[in-house]
């Protein structure tokens, strides 16, 4: 039994590198979005959809596929944390939960649009023109909560940032990057929603923090997984 309650750890930090890789469905879901949905315009937004309506479904089946995978990466975090500190890990957990549940709800503003544009028997009593702005408003209320959803994620990272540092299991130059790449999302998020202005580069340097954090940890997760002996360690301390 010793063997397999050494590699146990590993094995779980293991499986949060691969359903990490799993949550890039998301960035393709964003990929996509951002070539078919044209800003102030909702005839060419619309044309896009309509064209491309495949790609539109499969993009929508890739993000719930990816906030799905991230599910299973705050549980399995949270797990491996825990010796660290149980309180913090569980609130860290609940923030990535609820972040989960924002995105996996904006995914329904996706299929809101796309009734509109395909069903026009239900929405007869509206112009074309209509229908195609209703549609543009609901892919805008997308990104809306998509940015609530950030902060939570942002929080979220913060904290299993803080909690990588503590650890003696994972490297902490991982926590401070993740750390980093937390309050980069939540302080732009917040800067946007009060309208704040904020330099070009610092726009372009908050997904590079965010991202070379959370894919340092994938990596590292997937590659190297956690160091067993120390989780043991940290973990009996905790206990005790």
């Amino acid at each position: 039994m010793e063997p397999i309650r050494e590699a146990s750890p590993r094995f779980k930090a293991r499986m949060a590198g691969v359903f990490y890789l799993l949550n890039g469905g998301t960035g393709f879901a964003y990929s996509v979005r951002s070539r078919l949905l044209v800003s102030g315009d909702a005839v060419a937004t619309a044309g896009n959809i309509l064209t491309h309506e495949r790609l539109f479904r499969v993009a929508l089946a890739a993000d719930l596929l990816g906030v799905a995978s991230y599910v299973v990466v705050v549980a399995l975090l949270y797990g491996l944390l825990k010796p660290v500190s149980k309180a913090l890990s569980l609130i860290a957990a609940f923030l990535g939960l609820v972040g989960c549940a924002i995105q996996a709800s904006a995914c329904g503003f996706d299929l809101g649009a796309l009734s509109v544009l395909k069903d026009t028997q239900s929405f007869a009593a509206f112009k074309v023109e209509e229908t195609q702005a209703m549609a543009q408003l609901l892919l805008r209320m997308h990104g809306h909560a998509f940015n609530i959803a950030i902060v939570f994620f942002g929080f979220y990272c913060l904290l299993i940032g803080f909690l990588i540092f503590r650890s003696t299991f994972l490297p902490r130059i991982i926590g401070v990057l993740m750390a980093l790449g937390g309050l980069a999302y939540v302080g732009s998020t917040l800067a946007g929603f009060l309208s704040l202005p904020m330099p070009m580069v610092v726009t372009h340097l908050v997904p590079l923090l965010g991202g070379l954090g959370e894919l340092s940890l994938m990596i590292w997760l997937l590659v190297m997984g956690v160091n067993a002996q120390r989780w043991n360690e940290q973990a009996a301390a905790a206990g005790s």
